[in-house]
């Protein structure tokens, strides 16, 4: 079921995203000649008025066919008219911008919705569950609080690196005892305890665990407060996304980060099988990354149309196709410098220690 699941969420937000470039050619008056979800070689074809429908069997995105978005088109009188090229600026960037525009609004609204449904959480440092067969347990009992790691304090996520910093001898295989045990200190029926626990490498985790998971404390908000919540989500998710992009040239860290289609449905599948609303989380943080990836200023991206059509409005006349021609070039470069890294990324993860979505 959870294969099914991604394959859906995906395919929503490509739906949704050609959606917002077809209406808004329609309601700018453009002649939108095809609909189609996923590349072709299509397997299904229908027509209705004058747009041709189509669901391809690559299932790497879609698109709207507009009629007129290469000059060299030969369109009939009737038509001609309505083709993109010789619209205003305003409406060809309207028109473009509809797509990522689109999954900004649904990143944000799924965001909104999850924190309307959930509340926020705030982490403790109280011992909520604890795996079975797992370091911690007949050690850690559901409600200690854990006061330090080998004397570090701090937040949960403080003392989790604190834990995550031991390491086996010799290579991290799943499962290693690590060299060294954990000193935790925590506060049980009122009282402070010093425990010793050897942490295990996680290889899906990729850092030593202990095997328990920190509580959170939930508190209900309304409409306003789950909005501003989910606009400073996606701020921090577009800082993030923009600095690990503004990285990739010189920092191997960065280029090891990036996840590309397999990825991601691998990760959204996952997250399906473990919680919902995660998965929710996840396409959303999907949708907001294509329309910040889309908007990226390089021919074939929509980012590109609308720079063109801005340096058109700029120079008051046509810029020539063979200039859009040869800097198209730098954006199909990066587009598959992009997908080659991502790939390689998500066959290494597949071979090694999968996605982890804890």
């Amino acid at each position: 079921m959870s294969y099914l699941l991604a394959f859906l969420g995906f395919s929503v937000l490509i739906i949704l995203h050609e959606l917002g470039h077809f209406f808004a050619a329609k309601a700018v008056g453009m002649r939108a000649e095809r609909f189609s979800l996923f590349f072709p070689p299509h397997v299904l074809k229908f027509r209705r008025g004058e747009t041709e429908y189509c669901i391809g069997t690559v299932p790497l995105g879609g698109y709207v066919k507009i009629s007129g978005m290469s000059p060299n088109e030969d369109l009939p009188p009737e038509v001609a008219s309505r083709a993109y090229l010789r619209q205003p600026v305003w409406k060809r960037i309207v028109v473009i911008a509809a797509g990522p525009l689109v999954n900004l609004v649904l990143a944000f609204a799924i965001i909104a919705g999850l924190y309307l449904a959930l509340g926020t959480s705030t982490g403790t440092t109280r011992v909520d569950t604890i795996e079975r067969a797992a370091p911690a347990a007949g050690a850690l009992v559901p409600g200690d609080r854990i006061v330090a790691v080998d004397g570090v304090r701090g937040d949960a996520a403080a003392l989790g690196k604190q834990i995550a910093s031991h390491r086996c001898a010799g290579e991290q295989t799943d499962g290693c005892r690590t060299a060294s045990p954990a000193a935790v200190t925590v506060v049980r029926d009122g009282k402070q305890r010093r425990l010793s626990i050897v942490p295990r490498y996680d290889a899906q985790a990729r850092r030593a665990r202990l095997g328990f998971s920190f509580a959170v404390e939930s508190r209900s908000v309304g409409p306003v407060d789950a909005a501003e919540q989910s606009i400073d989500a996606m701020w921090r998710v577009t800082t993030a996304t923009l600095g690990v992009i503004g990285k990739l040239v010189y920092d191997q860290q960065a280029r090891d980060e990036i996840s590309g289609i397999v990825g991601s449905y691998e990760v959204t599948r996952q997250s399906f099988e473990f919680n919902t609303a995660q998965a929710l989380w996840v396409l959303a943080v999907i949708s907001l990354s294509l329309a910040l990836i889309n908007l990226f200023p390089f021919l074939p991206l929509d980012g590109g149309h609308i720079f063109w059509a801005l340096a058109e409005k700029l120079r008051g006349r046509p810029i020539p196709i063979r200039v859009m021609e040869r800097a198209s070039v730098v954006g199909f470069v990066l587009i598959a410098m992009l997908f080659v890294i991502g790939l390689t990324n998500d066959i290494d993860r597949l071979r090694g220690g999968g996605f982890p979505v804890r």
